[in-house]
């Protein structure tokens, strides 16, 4: 499908292109795995910590959100 990926309500365009569309989910997808991760593959809180920046959000916050992120991208891009 290509063109714009339309991500959410807003004032103006709120879109992106398509295969950017995908990749972000394709992050998204691997960022959550790496934070429900266990072993050496698992992210370490103070990475964790580093992503989530100054908002004060939670490890479990992060990987919630990067989940529900994931979704919400392969749902818009059909993939």
């Amino acid at each position: 499908m290509p063109g714009s990926t339309t991500l959410g309500p807003g004032h103006g365009v709120d879109s992106v292109e398509h295969e950017d569309a995908r990749r972000l989910a394709h992050l998204a997808r691997r960022l959550h795995a790496l934070l429900e991760a266990g072993g050496p593959e698992r992210l370490s809180d103070a990475q964790a910590a580093a992503l989530c920046g100054d908002d004060h959000s939670s490890r479990e916050e992060l990987t919630a959100w990067t989940e529900r992120v994931a979704r919400v991208l392969r749902t818009a891009t059909g993939g």
